[in-house]
């Protein structure tokens, strides 16, 4: 399986020749092997440690970084040290993740875990975020390295509430509301984003309510990035995402069409109830359980809820007073996060 070319927007393509570079040099002040394996997870090389050109991330928490310092009055190299530290506590979060949920595929090749062992894939996550915390420690900025601690703080609480949700039910008292999910994308995929903006803002030397404003920009940018790879997780194309088709709803997760689609109250929802008591899902249930969520709106409203954070993400970026040139290429960039397809 290959993933399709994306287009990408001028303001993400511009970040990651500008933190590469810095990026590779933290890295390699690992130990060798773990250098190894965690360049495997960017993508740098192949599990032997052979170069390769496998895909990478979509550099989204780079960008925000950048793109923020500028909008704040810095330059984007002011910026370089929080977006890797962010992109090391991104790669930290996947294969953490991978591993938890066990995935066997990202970006259309193993996982880490698959590749390397469970063991290795631990010690490696590890490793990257020791590495983040020492890269952002070195900025000699209290307020970035208080960003990171703070967006750690959430990023765990998140993940904890999503580990918490596959031991609840999809229906009756206990069942999962649409409230508790979207707090929890606030902290598992918001708090990172928010993180990004806030330190790239604070290190171009913004204080206090502007600060605040590119958090909140970030993190309810998340929220809508969520709710958009939610969609995709049960509607997208696999050759584009990189992920196997429906493997969301193979592992019985609670994502938000789920969620949407079972509070709707429809015969479409009572039969999607029904349906997703029988897993694991075969293939033609996989392809059914998708047209029942359509049906009883979930998809419309996962995208709805992606509008409304994207407005509120838009919202506080204004009241952060950016300048108008950054200001465009961040509203470019949550643009494409809400109409992306892969």
């Amino acid at each position: 399986m290959t993933s399709a070319p994306a287009l990408v927007p001028r303001p993400l393509a511009r970040a990651r020749p500008l933190v590469e570079p810095a990026l590779r040099e933290a890295v390699d002040r690992l130990h060798p092997w773990l250098a190894r394996v965690v360049g495997y997870s960017f993508g740098w090389c192949a599990a032997d440690g052979s170069p390769s050109a496998a895909p990478g991330g979509k550099g989204i928490r780079c960008a925000l970084a950048l793109l923020a310092a500028e909008a704040a009055g810095g330059a984007a190299r002011d910026a370089v040290p929080a977006a890797v530290a962010v992109e090391l506590v991104h790669g930290f979060s996947l294969v953490h993740d991978d591993i938890m949920d066990g995935d066997e595929l990202r970006r259309s090749r193993p996982t880490v875990w698959k590749a390397y062992g469970t063991g290795p894939a631990v010690l490696a996550g590890d490793a990257m975020l020791t590495v983040a915390m020492a890269t952002a420690a070195r900025t000699g900025s209290r307020a970035a390295l208080g960003e990171l601690v703070g967006a750690l703080d959430w990023l765990v609480r998140g993940q904890a509430e999503d580990l918490a949700f596959e031991s609840r039910a999809f229906t009756g008292p206990d069942a999962v509301t649409v409230e508790e999910y979207l707090a929890m994308a606030g902290g598992k995929t918001g708090a990172l984003l928010g993180c990004a903006a806030a330190m790239g803002a604070a290190l171009a030397g913004a204080r206090g309510e502007a600060v605040t404003a590119y958090r909140d920009f970030g993190r309810h940018l998340g929220v809508a990035f969520q709710a958009i790879d939610d969609v995709l997780s049960v509607f997208g194309d696999p050759h584009r995402t990189g992920k196997p088709a429906g493997s969301d709803l193979t592992s019985g997760k609670k994502t938000l069409p789920v969620l949407e689609a079972l509070a709707a109250s429809t015969p479409a929802s009572s039969r999607l109830a029904r349906l997703l008591l029988e897993r694991p899902l075969a293939e033609g249930q996989l392809t059914e359980a998708a047209l029942l969520i359509d049906r009883a709106g979930g998809r419309r409203r996962t995208e709805a809820w992606a509008h409304i954070h994207h407005q509120r993400a838009l919202h506080a970026l204004h009241s952060a007073a950016p300048l108008p040139g950054p200001k465009a290429d961040l509203t470019e960039v949550a643009a494409h996060l809400l109409h992306r397809t892969a």
